[in-house]
């Protein structure tokens, strides 16, 4: 969905309480009742609060349901958005949002800015997206939740995704650095890097290889398995060293399926890592390994070896339980999510494309579009690339930020046309 800043900075002390009363009353209301709304928000009966709510559903943040048994509302994704920005610029961590650099199965992606220009990345998780491809399913699914909403599982997933990058940022791993969560949202760091996919070329395959399978690897001796590990999901980075030499590093990123070693199923997500990269670079580079494996039974001998902390245990314990993996996961399962680079066998369809030089048909790209697909916001790093071919379709637009509230310039410096902002 379209993510429109402009009434942010309108809003009012009053409409933030209400806004936020409505999002309180949505844990024990799928629709909340308007007398809740008004309690919960301290405000009386003919205080102005009706206008408030008035004002919020023109702007679509929160909605009224039909055919409901009695007067009230729902919070909508568009009202989570903004309690999440709203959250950010409380913090000082979002100043300003940009382009949309991404859009995939289950989440958006945009580059957003800080008051000193600081780039950064939003991911903003809408579990539910593809509901409509299985409602039958997806509401036999809900009917036996006894506290879920797709925002819910947004949050899940949020938190889950954030609490993972946390961890493995802090044991050395190649990631964005994960810089805050609210909601449904994450900020993190902006990598200046292609996609995998993107890549034509490369000058030694077998070395990159070698990197990936030894992050598998180095994963599961920190006791966990990616679970979604592919060419949608890698990003490389290439750096001009200070004799001119060039080292390419590879950023892994989108975590909401990353599970246990001691998961049910992790040899078949190990193995299916492990097959994604083999089966790419066999496609795509034309590189095959002489060596056979890995396998997951020898990489778990490994778990927890030459001092490697447990991660899988250390999530759990930072507040993301074993009840809530398994509600995601359960979710996950239900609807047909495998990974956020599309649903079950997506990623397969691309690969079985005749070749993989010549485009998919339009519906099909599009369904295989993943929001990470372009993750660098300088447009000229393109032109600077030494090793790497790429094959980027459109490079992004220079980063045009929308102010979220008003700033003061320096004389004689044109800033955005912005009013007075009550936040």
């Amino acid at each position: 969905m379209k993510l429109d800043t402009r009434a942010l900075r309108y809003l009012t002390s009053e409409d933030w309480r209400v806004l936020t009363a409505v999002e309180t009353g949505s844990k024990n209301h799928e629709v909340v009742p308007t007398p809740t709304i008004l309690k919960i928000s301290g405000q009386r009966v003919g205080s102005g609060a009706h206008k408030c709510i008035s004002a919020l559903a023109k702007l679509n943040l929160i909605a009224k349901v039909k055919n409901a048994k009695y007067d009230g509302y729902r919070l909508t994704y568009g009202g989570l958005d903004y309690l999440a920005l709203h959250t950010y610029l409380k913090r000082n961590e979002v100043y300003s949002v940009g382009n949309q650099i991404g859009v995939g199965k289950e989440s958006d992606i945009f580059v957003v800015a800080d008051s000193t220009g600081e780039q950064k990345v939003l991911k903003i998780h809408r579990l539910g997206r593809i509901s409509f491809r299985t409602v039958k399913a997806n509401r036999d699914y809900l009917r036996h939740r006894p506290s879920g909403s797709w925002m819910y599982m947004s949050r899940l997933a949020a938190l889950k995704e954030f609490s993972f990058m946390q961890a493995l940022h802090a044991h050395g791993f190649p990631v964005p650095e994960p810089l805050a969560q609210s909601r449904h949202t994450i900020l993190m760091s902006l990598i200046n890097a292609f996609p995998l996919r993107q890549i034509s070329s490369i000058p030694d395959p077998a070395w990159l290889y070698g990197e990936l399978i030894s992050l598998i690897l180095r994963l599961v001796q920190h006791g966990l398995i990616h679970g979604d590990f592919n060419e949608f999901n890698i990003l490389v980075k290439e750096t001009t060293e200070l004799d001119s030499s060039i080292t390419l590093t590879p950023i892994v990123i989108d975590f909401p399926q990353m599970i246990s070693v001691e998961h049910t199923n992790a040899e078949f997500y190990f193995d299916r890592d492990v097959n994604c990269i083999k089966r790419f670079f066999s496609r795509r580079f034309h590189f095959t390994s002489d060596e056979p494996g890995p396998f997951f039974a020898d990489a778990k001998k490994g778990v927890g070896c030459d001092g490697c902390k447990r991660l899988d245990v250390e999530v759990e314990a930072s507040g993301f339980s074993r009840k809530m993996a398994k509600e995601l996961e359960n979710y996950m399962k239900e609807v047909g999510v495998d990974g956020d680079g599309g649903v079950s066998g997506a990623n397969e369809a691309a690969e079985m494309s005749a070749e993989d030089n010549f485009p998919l048909e339009e519906d099909a790209e599009e369904a295989l579009e993943t929001e990470d697909d372009h993750q660098t916001a300088n447009p000229s790093l393109r032109k600077n690339l030494q090793a790497l071919s790429v094959e980027d379709p459109e490079p992004l637009p220079p980063f045009i930020g929308i102010p979220l509230k008003q700033m003061n310039y320096l004389p004689n410096e044109k800033g955005p046309e912005v009013l007075s902002s009550s936040v």
